[in-house]
């Protein structure tokens, strides 16, 4: 049953690899849960006592109450697809409500950090260096995803417009501008990619080995250089697409611009940024005023 429900969030909603892999780790977390309570029980067999069960097991074992609503969210996803092809007769997790979660502030490096990170560091003249420091200056500037840095190949810069093409969720493309500085760092970046690498790919970031880089490899270049000027639990790329948001709110853009460069569906999703510059704000205002 899940591996059936899983194609059709491939091939008939068109979700993502890592969704789909999320729906898939989050279903079978929850398999793995009925069978060690039961091992002859089955998906028609689950009632909503098993569920809440599993909800509580989760947050007696520290999960946060995000993780917890995201594993239940997948729950309920799966049985209205089993219920609408007649696989289950009854949706045990339909009244089912996670626990209430508080959606924190987004993490962001302050705009002296950044600006000391990329002027006042040091970095290395080699290929390494050139490309992380390309990466972040790009995710600064751009507020892209993570997947759609990686996505980039070289045909998606636009340098007479000075625009690039991102593919984001769900296969969305959009357009995005850039600056003076960036298209040099991108050009330098080149360069010495172009002198320093066998190409394998058409990949806009290489590998030294001539391969497109993983989450995995940009995730470790962004956190070891943003570790250098500041002290975030994360420090990750979408870190650099929260300083992106919030740098360009402080900087009195509008909401709906700041929306469409960030690809966001929604306009609420992007208002947690104008939280987190009025937190700002009344940090300054604390400091500031002499009765404060």
């Amino acid at each position: 049953m899940i591996e059936d429900f899983l194609k059709y969030l491939k091939y008939e909603l068109n979700r993502s690899e890592l969704t789909v892999k999320g729906y898939g780790d989050d279903l079978r977390a929850f398999e793995e849960y009925f069978h060690d309570t039961d091992k002859g029980l089955t998906w028609k067999d689950i009632d909503s006592d098993i569920i809440r069960n599993w909800v509580e097991s989760m947050i007696d074992k520290g999960n946060s109450a995000r993780s917890v609503c995201r594993r239940l969210s997948s729950l309920r996803t799966f049985y209205r697809w089993a219920l609408s092809r007649n696989i289950v007769d009854k949706d045990p997790a339909y009244n089912i409500k996670g626990p209430k979660r508080t959606k924190p502030l987004p993490q962001y490096l302050r705009e002296t950090e950044i600006n000391s990170l990329v002027d006042d560091c040091e970095w290395k003249d080699d290929y390494t260096d050139t490309r992380a420091r390309t990466i972040i200056i790009l995710l600064y500037e751009t507020g892209m995803r993570l997947a759609e840095l990686i996505g980039l190949n070289d045909n998606d810069i636009d340098w007479e417009a000075m625009q690039l093409k991102v593919t984001g969720k769900r296969d969305k493309q959009r357009i995005i501008p850039f600056g003076d500085e960036l298209a040099q760092e991108l050009q330098r970046y080149i360069k010495r990619r172009d002198g320093d690498v066998a190409r394998k790919s058409e990949a806009l970031f290489l590998t030294k080995s001539g391969e497109r880089m993983n989450r995995n490899q940009v995730r470790y270049d962004v956190k070891k250089n943003l570790s250098r000027v500041s002290t975030l639990k994360k420090r990750t790329p979408h870190v650099l697409r929260h300083t992106f948001a919030t740098a360009m709110l402080n900087h009195d853009a509008g909401l709906e611009s700041v929306k469409k460069l960030l690809g966001h569906e929604s306009l609420t999703t992007t208002e947690i940024y104008t939280h987190t510059t009025f937190e700002q704000l009344k940090k300054v205002y604390k400091e500031a005023h002499p009765r404060a």
